[in-house]
Order: C-alpha cells, then sequence, then structure tokens
C-alpha cells in the first residue's frame, strides 16, 4: 500500500489542506484533487473510486470530503482502515467540520497526518498515541517548575517567621531591662544584670511533621494552612528600624543549597483532583450523542452579564441492519420554550428532511429515502445556538461575598446553589484567586478545598450535586491576608452535567420503511466553556 497524498477538500474540489507523502507536483495534486467531484457516480454508496492511474478513497464530512489519493496496487483493506483513522483525527481537532475550521487548526491536522502515514506507508499507531505526540508537554518540567515555586515560597515565609522572631525577642529583652531598672541600650541591645546582651541565638528551624490528609486531594484540603501575618503584626519595610532586622536576617537565612534543602520541607507533590466519572452507558447499534456547552458571565454585584449555549446532536449507526431509521426528537424543556425563536436557533444537516419551519422537527430522517445512513461514523445531525440575557436561566448560581475586617484580612464568603431541578452535576471545581503572599485559614466547607500553588487560587470541589437531596447548595468561609475584595475575582466554575440544560434529547428510534422500533442508546453531558463570576 502507498498513499500519495491525504487530503480535505470541498464538495467542488478546492483543497482545504493536502499532505503529500511522494514527490509531486503541485499542479499534478492541484489537477487529481480538482477531477475527483466529477468521478463520483450519482447516488453511489461506495467509498472508493478509480481512474488508469490511480485510486480514491474517500468519505463524506458534511460539507467536505476527506480524501486519500493512492496507487492502484495497495490493499484497499487497509486503504479504508487508514481513512478511518484520518476521519477520527479530523473529528478530534475540529469540533464542527466546515472549512473554516479546518483551516484554523490546519498545522495540527497536517502534523497528524504525518503521524499516522510515514513516506507513503501506515504507521502502527492509534489515536490516543497520536493525541499524546501532539501534546508535546513534558511531566517532568511541570514538576520541575512547581518544585521552584514551592521553594520561593517557603523561603520567603521562614524570612518573615524568623524576622517576627526576633522583633518579638527584641521587646522581652527590653522589658526585661525596664522591670529589672537597667537602661536600654540604643539600638535595641539591653544590658541586663546577669550580663546578657544583644540578641540571643534563634532556635534551630526543623521541618514540621507532614499534617494526616482528610481528602482527595494530594494538597491538603480540610486542615487550615497558617494564615499570613495579620493586623498588628510586623510589616516588611514598614519602618527604618525593621528594615534593618531584614539585612541582619540576609546572611543567615541565604545558606547553601545543601542546608536549605535539609532544613527545608520537602516540596508538595503536584496538585490532583479526583473526580468521578460519569454512569458508563452501553452502546447500542443506535448511538445518540448529544452534548451542550454554556459559556455565562454572572456579576459580582448580582445580574447576569451573558448567557450562550451551543448544542450539537451526533448519530453513530455501528449495524448496517438499522441504516435506514428514523428518530423521534422529545419536546423542549420549557426553558428553551421560553427563548423563543429568536433566542434559540436550529442548524440540520442538508441531506434531512425538513418541515419547512424555523424551530424543532418532530423528526430525524434523511431527505432521500432510497439512501442509508453511514456505517461506524459519527455524523453531526443537528446543532443549536440560545442566547440570552434572563437571570432565570442560570443553572447554577455562585454569591462570593469578600469583607475587609479591618486588620489586614479579608473574610470571603462564597455559595452556589443549584437552580435547575432537572439537572444533576458531578465534578463542580470552584477556583478563587488569593492575595499575593496570603494563605487561607479556612473556617467551614462543604466538599474538599486545596491550594494551587501553580495559580495561587482556592479550589473548591464537590463531587456531585442534585437538586432534591443536601447537595443541592453548599458553602465555604476563610479569611486571608488582603484588603482589596477585587483581588477575589474573577471566579472560575467548571461542572459537568448529566442532561441536556434545553431537553433536547431523543425520544425513540424506528425503522423508515417498516415502523419497527428499534433499540437506542443515548449519552447527554453539559460542560462548561466559560462559567465566571466578575
Amino acid at each position: 500500500m502507498v498513499v500519495l497524498a491525504a487530503s480535505i477538500v470541498t464538495k467542488s474540489g478546492r483543497p482545504v489542506i493536502s499532505r503529500q507523502f511522494r514527490e509531486m507536483p503541485r499542479s499534478r495534486i492541484e489537477g487529481l484533487l480538482s477531477s475527483f467531484p466529477r468521478l463520483i457516480p450519482t447516488n453511489s454508496q461506495h467509498t472508493s473510486v478509480e481512474t488508469a492511474d490511480v485510486r480514491y478513497v474517500y468519505q463524506p464530512l458534511e460539507e467536505l470530503y476527506i480524501l486519500l489519493i493512492t496507487n492502484k496496487a495497495s490493499n484497499i483493506l487497509q486503504d479504508i482502515d487508514t481513512l478511518h483513522l484520518v476521519t477520527r483525527v479530523v473529528s478530534d481537532h475540529c469540533r464542527n467540520a466546515d472549512e473554516k475550521e479546518v483551516s484554523r487548526n490546519a498545522y495540527e491536522l497536517l502534523n497528524a497526518f504525518d503521524e499516522v502515514i510515514s513516506l507513503g506507508y501506515r504507521e502502527n499507531i492509534n489515536l490516543m498515541q497520536i493525541r499524546n505526540v501532539l501534546e508535546m508537554e513534558s511531566h517532568e518540567e511541570k514538576i520541575q517548575e512547581i518544585i521552584s515555586r514551592n521553594k520561593e515560597a517557603e523561603a520567603k515565609e521562614e524570612l518573615k517567621r524568623r524576622a517576627k522572631q526576633l522583633e518579638l525577642q527584641r521587646r522581652e529583652q527590653m522589658k526585661r531591662a525596664q522591670m529589672s531598672g537597667s537602661g536600654a541600650v540604643p539600638g535595641g541591645y539591653s544590658s541586663l544584670g546577669g550580663g546578657l546582651t544583644g540578641y540571643s541565638s534563634l532556635p534551630r528551624f526543623d521541618s514540621p511533621e507532614p499534617t494526616p490528609k482528610a481528602s482527595t486531594f494530594t494538597a491538603a484540603s480540610s486542615t487550615p494552612k497558617a494564615p499570613a501575618f495579620k493586623g498588628s503584626g510586623m510589616k516588611l519595610g514598614k519602618k527604618p528600624k525593621q528594615a534593618g532586622l531584614i539585612d541582619a536576617l540576609a546572611d543567615e537565612v541565604a545558606t547553601p543549597p545543601e542546608e536549605l534543602s535539609a532544613a527545608s520541607p520537602e516540596p508538595e507533590a503536584p496538585l490532583q483532583i479526583t473526580q468521578i466519572a460519569p454512569p458508563a452507558v452501553t452502546k447500542q447499534k443506535v448511538h445518540i450523542n448529544t452534548r451542550e456547552q454554556i459559556s455565562l458571565t454572572l456579576l459580582q454585584a448580582g445580574g447576569l452579564k451573558s448567557f450562550e449555549i451551543k448544542g450539537d446532536l451526533n448519530l453513530l449507526i455501528s449495524d448496517p441492519s438499522v441504516s435506514r431509521v428514523k428518530l423521534s426528537l422529545c419536546s423542549p424543556s420549557e426553558l428553551a420554550s421560553s427563548l423563543g425563536s429568536k433566542g434559540l436557533q436550529f442548524k440540520y444537516h442538508p441531506n434531512l428532511a425538513r418541515g419547512g419551519g424555523s424551530g424543532l422537527e418532530k423528526e430525524i430522517k434523511l431527505k432521500d429515502a432510497n439512501r442509508s445512513w453511514p456505517i461506524g461514523t459519527p455524523l453531526g445531525v443537528l446543532r443549536w445556538r440560545a442566547q440570552s440575557k434572563d437571570e432565570s436561566l442560570v443553572p447554577l448560581s455562585i454569591n462570593c461575598w469578600p469583607s475587609p475586617s479591618g486588620n489586614g484580612t479579608c473574610d470571603v464568603n462564597i455559595e452556589y446553589e443549584l437552580e435547575n431541578e432537572s439537572l444533576e452535576l458531578i465534578n463542580l471545581v470552584i477556583s478563587i484567586p488569593l492575595p499575593e503572599g496570603g494563605y487561607p485559614t479556612v473556617a467551614s466547607f462543604t466538599g474538599d478545598w486545596a491550594v494551587d500553588p501553580s495559580t495561587h487560587s482556592l479550589l473548591w470541589t464537590v463531587q456531585r450535586i442534585s437538586y432534591n437531596d443536601d447537595s443541592r447548595a453548599g458553602s465555604l468561609e476563610f479569611s486571608v491576608g488582603g484588603e482589596e475584595p477585587s483581588g477575589f475575582f474573577p471566579v472560575k466554575v467548571n461542572f459537568t452535567g448529566l442532561s441536556s440544560l434545553l431537553g433536547i434529547t431523543v425520544d425513540g428510534a424506528s425503522q423508515l420503511d417498516s415502523g419497527e422500533n428499534v433499540e437506542f442508546s443515548q449519552e447527554l453531558s453539559l460542560t462548561t466553556d466559560e462559567y465566571v463570576v466578575v
């Protein structure tokens, strides 16, 4: 088998992207691609066509063709297997199979083609391996960056701790000198009757014993960390005499690397959040995948700034015996009905039969009754998009309330509440930014929490939220150094829903010819694209 080129072309034969694997003039490949649409027989069910010189192995993808050009001596079964892998790569990188989306992801797609085919021959590789190669991420590099940031933070905290200890020791010596009747020596030293002068030696700093973990985080989640210095505590750089203390500590803190590693605690492992998997679905011969993605911006003072939902319905037929089915759709939810035709728009695949209206059709079936659905390839048949500024549409409300306490700290109360009774959420993660250098003291919380050192934010997580039990609402309270409420925004929210927010789902499937009911499986999901409070 020799693959000459892998291309994505329009219905008219105009190339969108093309990758050649053998030496070939540009005029030659453009001529082959432009002549391809004229070679396809009308109403053909085949996926290959031959000329005197080459063979075309193709697959339609909405308004485009995914095309392999091979020599005539190649193995057609291997060609089709390679074509299926290339199609999965394109679907994995492009959410919408249109020319604009393909052009935007051209660089990634061409790199992926090179991983599938090398010098015209198929590589022994699968989709997961291709994803790993294209990500080009280094796990070791991320670990080293986190270790470096942790060491810097620990050194700063040690410097503050020792400066505070020296200041308290100086005050204690002055107090003892006054009580014994001796005068204090200028510069902060005291001359005591016992012969004690200057600062006493500091005790050696030892690593704290590790705190038992009480949650599913690798970082501590339920054990509060020591808060930043508050109120009347010493602030570095506030007075000239304190600047002298820092200078005195410079030589002591700047210890050699081997001593620092012996005195400092081991760096924490990278933060990992344990998430639960959605319920498994046993795929039938007819499988429907309905996905919705929500983008929403809430105002911290109350109100909704923007609200948008994008959704699509994909059909996968795995058995030719059910390749001529029609799908019956459920009536949309009250929420979808309240949006009206302007707020909720639908777009159907061009090969589907339409009733002529602009709303949701009752059935999904092919326009040409003699055609069948493609086998083994997911096909997007329906898309929808909704926009509104009605605050009653918000599925999960978030209320974050920072209150300065007046002593250099801020008390933060944040709560969530599930507003949609038909929705169940899993893996809720709420990220609250923290002031620079501040570490929270958590008073009460629902679920779990941890501090992400890479973003210096508090991650609040709840694994499952249901409308009909105690998990419907939850709260978290903490205090942290800092007096600027705006520093705790934007609050970012991520979750996964186990149903469709707009209620656009399939109610049944039946054979187009006989009307006999067909068993089908259905996956529903609602994810967040951008869900923030600003």
